[in-house]
């Protein structure tokens, strides 16, 4: 008989008797305190959407920087349930004492707050300060002091070398760095085919379509919907795009010997979404009719990974709204290539969905808990 706790005192409590005995422990009426650093920005607003449908968790504080003071329902008026909370200054002292700790900031905004908070509690980074395992390449693209890394948060992705997938590693994790939305897309769209043998690294092209939505709130010109709308924008163009040193850290780790990314986002007039299209050569060593096996095989037992059936193609508006990942794959026989396409939801899959995913594995909670799996076409 496992052991039985009533679960007063919060997740910190029950982490620290159940050490060890995870597998054997039964908790009733758990329910685990979050805070919410950002509060007002898209992804901590996509967070606070999918944590209200969480069974087992407390919204706790919910904090801002320039809108602290205000009434959360200024900023996210879709929140009813949390309208008339304040948003609070982001401050060490403020998240203290939660279960959980967000963090929806600007990139080099989570260090040094991450490094108040204490040990026992989990904290997401939804930035991108901690997600590079190479100092140098930080560095040169994001142009500061590298942060150290933290356990990478896509349970999705393959360890060829072990055969794992990264859930494993995140099953006792207390700090988590969230993916970069493109970069969820492009690897889930790649890794079945290099952990297979069956694409080569070396010569990887990604075209992804974008919606507004990943570039923030913050109000730019080039974001204006008069400038958006009917038109197609490409930016970060030439091997620019912070997110390539992170796509080439996962594709690595999923088995590629080298990777070599031709990689260009595009913003379309949609507000959120990515359809990312990669292409690859066929390995020399492969059969093309090894290709629709390995992508089967390896998006066969994951929940929010679904692999379409043979001829029917992604599209954003049947993932918005959910933590699931379209993929489709075929072979070009002409080109050579093969080509795989990944459509998701940027803020929710992409952010904030991989975000409370990763939260319950860390937590021994089912990895689904609160996360919606249908999208809402039209």
């Amino acid at each position: 008989m496992g052991l039985i706790l009533p679960y007063p005192r919060g997740w910190a409590h029950w982490f620290t008797r159940c050490q060890g005995h995870a597998e054997q422990c039964i908790v009733m009426h758990m329910s685990v305190s979050v805070a919410v650093a950002g509060a007002s920005g898209y992804a901590g607003g996509e967070v606070l959407r999918l944590l209200l449908d969480h069974p087992q968790v407390e919204i706790g504080a919910l904090t801002a920087h320039s809108s602290a003071g205000d009434r959360l329902g200024m900023h996210q008026p879709h929140l009813p349930p949390l309208a008339d909370r304040v948003l609070q200054p982001t401050s060490a002292a403020t998240l203290a004492g939660h279960d959980v700790v967000v963090l929806a900031l600007p990139h080099g905004a989570s260090g040094p707050l991450a490094a108040e908070l204490g040990q026992q509690t989990l904290v997401l980074d939804c930035g991108a300060d901690h997600r590079l395992t190479d100092a140098m390449a930080w560095q040169a693209f994001y142009g500061s002091p590298h942060a150290g890394s933290w356990p990478y948060g896509l349970p999705e992705l393959i360890h060829a070398d072990t055969g794992k997938r990264q859930r494993e590693y995140l099953r006792t994790a207390r700090r988590i760095a969230v993916p970069g939305c493109n970069v969820t897309a492009v690897t889930l769209a790649a890794q079945p085919g290099l952990a297979a043998g069956v694409i080569e690294g070396a010569d990887l092209v990604a075209v992804l379509a974008n919606g507004y939505s990943g570039a923030g709130k913050a109000a730019k010109t080039h974001l204006l919907a008069a400038e958006g709308l009917g038109a197609a924008v490409p930016y970060a163009v030439a091997g620019t795009h912070r997110h390539v040193p992170e796509i080439e850290q996962n594709l690595k780790i999923a088995g590629a010997d080298q990777v070599r990314i031709s990689f260009t986002p595009t913003l379309v007039p949609m507000s959120r979404g990515i359809l990312a299209t990669v292409s690859a050569p066929l390995a020399p060593s492969a059969d093309p009719a090894q290709v629709r096996s390995a992508w089967e095989e390896h998006c066969a037992d994951e929940p929010f990974v679904h692999l379409l059936p043979a001829g029917q193609w992604p599209s954003t508006a049947a993932t918005a709204g959910s933590n699931a990942a379209h993929v489709q794959v075929a072979y070009d026989q002409r080109a050579g290539r093969v080509v795989t396409v990944c459509a998701l939801d940027n803020l929710g899959k992409g952010t904030a969905g991989g975000a409370i995913q990763s939260m319950n594995v860390a937590l021994g909670l089912p990895e689904g808990l609160g996360l919606p799996r249908t999208g809402v076409a039209p």
